[in-house]
């Protein structure tokens, strides 16, 4: 079985549990490979990597049996992005912060790894969103886990993002930004911007201006079989257009498409997970003062 790992700098804390976690696995006779940059990193820290490999580009992960993101949920979002199209179940250990997505503690490691290769575990389908415009975006890397977002360049004037649904005229938003989120992105940069939460397998998107001038304008949920097309336009004829962490400056008045992706993010899932327990603790619903 070949495992391939994908990090982020770790703390002193986190340090021994990774270093556990690799040393088991090659004890199970798991083939182990690191990211490029990543296995540079450990190495000028000096890790011990003998006999561990390395993956310099997407097609190399293609006979991996599993992905192990270790980090928070911005390195879980690098590891959708580098397995792509192959589809390589991904496995999140939480050596960050929130760990909305990356819900592995590091005191269940041990437990997942057991878990993982006896095959008790579940596969979580999540949709992805993908952009495209008239030249090729962020590397041809085009799609995303949590959302396609428009945001004004500059710190001054807004923009104005006019949107169509499957080729229908939605509004024109007015604001500093738009977002079209997955369900998976519901909790992210939408929530903060006060869209709705919206639960994993709903096959919907959520369009949410950021901050928009007209204070009636409001979230809309529609379904992610739809063809969103976003024209951007303002004063500084350049707009600033992300897919998840990746972000690039795009001229105005070129049509983005937005649709869902053709294939999607398979996340692994113990026994035990449950994306309404997860609400409740990273979002702290319940707790009170009083109580």
């Amino acid at each position: 079985m070949k495992i391939a790992l994908h990090g982020r700098s770790l703390t002193p804390v986190m340090a021994p549990h990774i270093k556990r976690l690799m040393h088991t696995l090659k004890e199970r006779g798991v083939e182990l490979m690191l990211s490029e940059l990543w296995y540079k990193e450990l190495a000028a820290q000096g890790w011990n990597l003998e006999g561990i490999g390395r993956y310099t580009h997407q097609a190399a992960l293609e006979d991996a049996r599993f992905f192990m993101s270790i980090g928070g949920d911005g390195t879980l979002l690098d590891a959708v992005a580098q397995v792509g199209s192959y589809q390589v179940p991904i496995v999140g250990i939480n050596a960050g912060r929130l760990g909305f997505l990356a819900t592995i503690a590091e005191d269940h490691i041990d437990r997942a790894i057991e878990d993982l290769l006896a095959n008790r575990y579940t596969i979580d389908e999540r949709a992805l969103i993908r952009i495209d415009g008239k030249k090729e975006l962020f590397g041809g890397v085009q799609f995303g886990l949590n959302e396609v977002t428009v945001l004004k360049a500059d710190v001054s004037s807004m923009i104005t993002v006019h949107t169509y649904i499957n080729g229908e005229y939605l509004n024109s938003y007015w604001a500093d930004g738009l977002i079209v989120s997955t369900p998976t992105g519901s909790t992210g940069y939408n929530l903060s911007c006060g869209g709705p939460l919206v639960l994993p397998q709903s096959a919907n998107f959520v369009i949410t201006p950021v901050s928009p001038h007209n204070l009636t304008v409001r979230p809309m949920v529609v379904s992610d079989r739809s063809i969103v097309t976003l024209e951007v336009e303002c004063r500084a004829n350049t707009a600033l257009v992300s897919v998840d962490s990746r972000s690039e400056v795009i001229e105005t008045g070129t049509p983005l498409i937005v649709r869902k992706e053709s294939f999607s993010a398979k996340l692994v899932k113990f026994e035990g997970y449950n994306f309404f327990d997860t609400l409740r603790q990273k979002l702290n619903w319940g707790l009170d003062a009083r109580n």
